[in-house]
């Protein structure tokens, strides 16, 4: 079991994060119906290899056509960064490909012909959240469709003691995220600070367990069960998930 080299975040309580978003008349001649089209994707990037560190035009092109997907690797700036090596881990859980940083031909193949996330549950809300604990991922999906697919880090399944707020002797637990369907519930603005570290803008879906801004995002489960997220997409995080929204979290085989 590999332990994060950093835990930040937890949730706002010990017992959260472990375990525990032209009418217009008719013409007056006949007119051709006109055709529908999709607008022309990205052009996927040239397929050299790129690797974290990597800078170019078409380091660019990659973050373009990751954000038309529905991943966020931060600023276009053709720079592969943190945020671009995130995006991409969670691109290659989604199209259940060997997480890794350098970029190979598979990889562009799959980037020209993406896989869509797996729904979570049976029921599928137009409006809800989706967290593969296996993958580490989440989708949030608005009137529908996926509107921000990340990589995440979860519970690390570590055993732990530690003391609860206002608890004379400590409690011990696993650090594991829960499976189930649950509603967003409480959220908070900025840091907020708990006995195990602090929260960045956390929204709560299940008691303590919250999802939140964290300064470390491992590719591994590496948290006291809360669910983090990459800096960059918690700071509008909570502008696309509202208060009572369905969340699915699941360990698919």
């Amino acid at each position: 079991m590999r332990t994060s080299a950093v835990l930040l975040t937890a949730a706002v309580f010990l017992t959260a994060c472990n375990g525990t978003d032209e009418a217009a008349g008719p013409p007056t001649t006949p007119v051709a119906k006109p055709t529908t089209s999709t607008p022309a994707p990205t052009p996927t990037p040239t397929q050299r290899k790129l690797k974290p560190g990597a800078k170019g035009e078409d380091v660019k092109a990659l973050q373009r056509r990751l954000k038309e997907l529905h991943y966020d690797p931060g600023k276009a700036d053709g720079k592969y960064g943190t945020s671009t090596q995130l995006a991409v881990w969670a691109f290659q859980a989604v199209n259940r490909m060997k997480q890794k940083g350098t970029l190979d031909k598979a990889f562009w193949k799959a980037l020209a012909n993406p896989s869509q996330p797996r729904p979570m549950a049976k029921k599928r809300e137009k409006d809800r959240v989706d967290v593969d604990l296996k993958r580490q991922y989440l989708v949030l999906y608005k009137d529908g469709q996926p509107r921000l697919i990340t990589h995440i880090s979860s519970g690390s399944g570590e055993y732990y003691c530690a003391k609860d707020r206002g608890a004379k002797v400590p409690r011990c637990r696993y650090a594991t995220t829960g499976t189930g369907d649950f509603r967003t519930g409480r959220r908070a603005s900025g840091w907020e600070v708990s006995p195990l570290g602090r929260l960045y803008n956390p929204i709560y879906f299940n008691g303590g367990i919250a999802f939140h801004g964290a300064l470390d995002v491992p590719r591994y489960p590496a948290s006291h069960g809360c669910v983090r997220l990459p800096m960059h997409i918690a700071e509008y995080f909570p502008d696309l998930l509202g208060t009572d929204v369905p969340v699915h979290v699941r360990r698919p085989g």
